[in-house]
């Protein structure tokens, strides 16, 4: 699975999916929202079918689940729950009375995209995102995946967050893939050396390798991106890094990835955050952000997708 993240654009033309077929990706990842008041605030609401982005809308999500079908590319539909009060992560009810609405809320909700993605022939569907503070309700979530397996019949993931809940999460053998939000931090150092960032990427990478096999699951990266700055490998999950401009940082922490990856069967693939659609505006040599578009960090993630597509034949 060669992946990139893909951002939910206000209206997209089918062209703008060409690079990808450059940089050999072969998956995308489409993320629409829910949005929760409160971290403890039992109803989710949803912009299905209007409001937000175009891209995250019903009709955008299968207009672009088409155009990527046409090149080739398959799809990981990957809802989540968003709050303006915190991190989701951190989701918690005051009650079981809130605990019980905030599932039936949640079930509407992942419901509704899994009837999207069975409709739309998309090829596998995250159940959840980064929602360590619900995993330990396993009969509920039990509950849930199987239901969802009645309106989807492709690959189910849940997105562990990597520190917070993948040694959690007790429902792994109900789903398909174990999927990781893997923004491991690599070196507090400024810039550091690729032997480095090589060095340090093995340790994580072989501690999933055990999750896969305690499982018998493989692993997906579900999500890995850094910004373009001297601090990338320090706070990669952190949307508001300080740091200096350095475009080799970020392209090493990809290499890095890319020189590793090949030790651990266990690891399925990997999504790269993030990809915009316009690509003649994305990214570029003055850009600290985590796009790697325009960048030397795109031609990292070129050869190192050519690689895995060579060794996959």
């Amino acid at each position: 699975m060669r992946g990139i993240c893909w951002e939910a654009a206000g209206r997209i033309e089918p062209s703008d999916l060409e690079p990808l077929t450059r940089i050999h990706a072969n998956w995308i990842s489409q993320t629409p929202f829910g949005w929760q008041r409160e971290l403890d605030s039992p109803l989710i609401a949803t912009s299905i079918g209007s409001g937000g982005y175009w891209g995250e809308s019903d009709a955008g999500l299968e207009a672009t689940t088409q155009w990527a079908h046409e090149r080739g590319i398959r799809i990981l539909l990957k809802p989540h729950v968003w709050s303006r009060a915190g991190w989701s992560g951190t989701i918690a009810m005051k009650s079981e009375e809130d605990w019980a609405t905030w599932f039936r809320s949640y079930r509407q909700f992942i419901l509704h995209y899994a009837d999207l993605a069975e409709r739309c022939r998309i090829e596998a569907l995250a159940v959840g995102t980064e929602l360590g503070g619900t995993v330990q309700r396993e009969r509920e979530w039990r509950s849930l995946i199987a239901e969802v397996r009645t309106h989807f019949h492709g690959p189910l993931v849940y997105c562990a967050n990597w520190a917070a809940d993948l040694h959690q999460v007790p429902f792994w053998d109900a789903l398909d893939w174990i999927g990781v939000q893997a923004y491991y931090p690599l070196s507090h150092r400024r810039d550091p050396e690729l032997t480095d960032l090589v060095r340090a990427w093995r340790q994580p990478l072989a501690d999933l390798s055990r999750v896969s096999r305690r499982w018998g699951k493989p692993v997906v990266l579900t999500e890995i991106g850094y910004h373009s700055l001297d601090t990338a490998a320090s706070r990669p999950w952190e949307w508001d890094l300080a740091g200096n401009l350095s475009l080799d940082t970020q392209a090493r922490c990809y290499a890095a990835l890319f020189r590793v990856l090949p030790e651990q069967p266990g690891i399925r693939g990997v999504f790269i955050w993030k990809w915009h659609p316009d690509y003649a505006r994305a990214g570029g040599p003055a850009d600290t952000e985590y796009s790697p578009q325009r960048k030397p960090a795109e031609g990292v993630l070129a050869r190192g997708f050519a690689e895995i597509e060579r060794d996959a034949r």
